[in-house]
């Protein structure tokens, strides 16, 4: 079973809110994952979108896959680098800040 995937890398959202848009779409039909995509209210939906797009793009270039028959086999959020901050505090104190980043990875295939 062939299958064509995209990744985006480095985006700059925790992977904690991505997981949860990815949960949703994996194992659906394309269309209706696009449908499911466009009516989240999540801030991961539109770079899962993109992805999303981006894999079916390269299954009917790449690979002359039909994508009315495509769906999501596999999509999962990987953990990227870790920016660290220092927020001043009173009296000489300083607090970490962590800005997380993800790798998005999403997976289609024909049925």
């Amino acid at each position: 079973m062939e299958e064509s995937k995209a990744i985006a890398r480095y985006v700059r959202i925790a992977p904690r809110k991505v997981r949860i848009v990815v949960d949703i779409i994996r194992g659906k039909s394309v269309g209706e994952a696009f449908a499911i995509l466009k009516h989240t209210p999540k801030v991961g939906s539109e770079v899962v979108e993109k992805v999303l797009h981006s894999a079916v793009a390269n299954a009917e270039h790449n690979y002359d896959m039909n994508v009315d028959n495509l769906i999501v086999s596999s999509a999962f959020v990987d953990q990227g680098p870790v920016m660290k901050r220092i927020h001043p505090r009173s009296r000489g104190q300083a607090f970490k800040i962590l800005k997380h980043s993800c790798h998005v990875t999403v997976a289609v295939a024909e049925k």
